[in-house]
């Protein structure tokens, strides 16, 4: 193992994909290091985390189809299961990353990328516009009975319109806007002014809704901005926004994973502007930080959790993939932690990275990484590093419409209601 590895294990690394959100510097608050660890600089670690990432999203990749694997052993030995159309939208825009930091070839990155808007756009399995959640990774059809799940495509079509954006090609600009300009989101709201949770053949919708403050900010946006189905500015404010307290500090949100304030960050740039009802950055700041103060309670029951150690999302366990989180508790938190921590050396960091979930009371450590969470990781590493994702993907003038449509401002104009 060469020497940055070396360093980079022995770095405690909590809450990667949320912390670039605080817009603060990462060795203050983000990273714990043992007394024993020699400096590693932000950027040096965010690079190795970005690299590592790229080679999930370039290795676990159909390359006729440009599909990603839902998750793959984390040692790159290979890709279990299917392909997840979430995972895809988040290669996408790794693309571009990896295009920008000459992580390959850029014309093999271009290649592949139109390759993939090529399949989606004239050979993937298609209902009213939407993908299926989880798809064969070869042929793109429906796999093992899956769901149309409009977050899922929303996250599919944000990695497109970046690609869209930024590599300005004529085949890649007409695909990529063919696959965004067919869905037909009112079909979706399914009669209602929220979207259904999913469509199934065999059942028809689900009678849940995104109907909560979550990470569909993307999916409201992305349809209420869209030039050829929009659905009506108003659904924006049909979304309930619950106010939590916790410590003291109050903000937007449900009981729920901490993913759920991250999401939407990843490409839409909620900085310095607010709608009716909150600065949704600074909203996920004052939320990640309550958690961490959730984490901290915690350790009274589970002693590997501190202000140091934290991070409680969505993710693999030893019992299987899990929803937890909080505050308040949520799911069955035994202690495990997203996404790693050094005193477990090889066994927490592989090829692509950390691997996905550890638990340092059992010794228990994924085997996987995801690719959702790799995605997440990499794209909010960059906007810490360089705003690449938020500079490209906001120039889409979907994204722009459909923020003033719904009535969006600079901060110092107006007064949102729960600031």
């Amino acid at each position: 193992m060469n020497p940055t590895r070396r360093q980079f294990l022995r770095v405690a690394l909590t809450g990667a994909a949320v912390l670039p959100l605080t817009g603060k510097t990462l060795a203050s608050s983000v990273l714990a290091r043992s007394q024993y660890a020699p400096a590693l600089s932000d950027d040096q670690l965010l690079e190795e985390i970005e690299r590592a990432a790229f080679e999930f999203f370039w290795n676990e990749t159909n390359p006729v189809t440009g599909l990603v694997m839902d998750k793959a052993n984390a040692d790159g030995g290979g890709s279990p299961g299917i392909a997840s159309i979430a995972a895809t939208g988040f290669g996408l825009t790794a693309l571009c990353i990896g295009h920008q930091r000459k992580y390959r070839p850029q014309a093999q990155i271009e290649q592949r990328v139109a390759k993939t808007v090529r399949f989606l756009a004239q050979g993937a399995q298609v209902e009213h516009g939407f993908l299926y959640h989880f798809v064969n990774a070869a042929t793109g059809e429906r796999a093992r009975a899956s769901e149309i799940s409009p977050i899922d495509n929303a996250i599919l079509l944000c990695g497109v319109l970046t690609c869209r954006e930024y590599f300005k090609i004529a085949r890649i600009d007409r695909d990529a806007t063919a696959i965004f300009n067919r869905v037909e989101w009112p079909w979706a709201l399914n009669g209602g002014n929220t979207f259904a949770l999913d469509w199934k053949p065999e059942h028809g919708f689900s009678r849940l809704r995104w109907d909560s403050y979550c990470e569909s900010m993307m999916l409201y946006l992305l349809a209420i901005g869209s030039p050829t189905h929009s659905i009506p500015a108003e659904c924006w404010n049909a979304v309930r926004r619950p106010k939590m307290v916790y410590g003291g500090r109050q903000y937007v949100s449900s009981p729920a994973p901490l993913f759920v304030h991250q999401f939407s960050h990843a490409w839409f740039d909620f900085r310095d502007k607010h709608d009716d009802y909150a600065n949704y950055f600074e909203n996920s700041m004052i939320a990640s930080h309550a958690h961490r103060e959730f984490c901290v309670e915690l350790g009274q029951k589970f002693p590997c959790y501190s202000g140091d150690v934290w991070g409680i999302t969505d993710s693999d366990s030893s019992a299987g993939y899990v929803a937890w989180g909080g505050p308040p508790l949520l799911g069955p938190i035994d202690g495990s932690l997203v996404p790693a921590r050094s005193h477990y050396g090889e066994h927490m960091w592989k090829k692509y990275g950390f691997v996905d979930a550890f638990n340092p009371l059992t010794g228990w450590a994924s085997k996987y990484v995801l690719g959702i969470d790799l995605g997440i990781s990499m794209l909010m590493a960059e906007n810490a590093r360089s705003q690449f994702v938020w500079n490209t993907f906001m120039r889409n003038p979907e994204a722009t419409t459909a923020m003033e449509r719904v009535g969006f401002m600079p901060d110092g104009f107006g007064v949102p209601l729960f600031a």
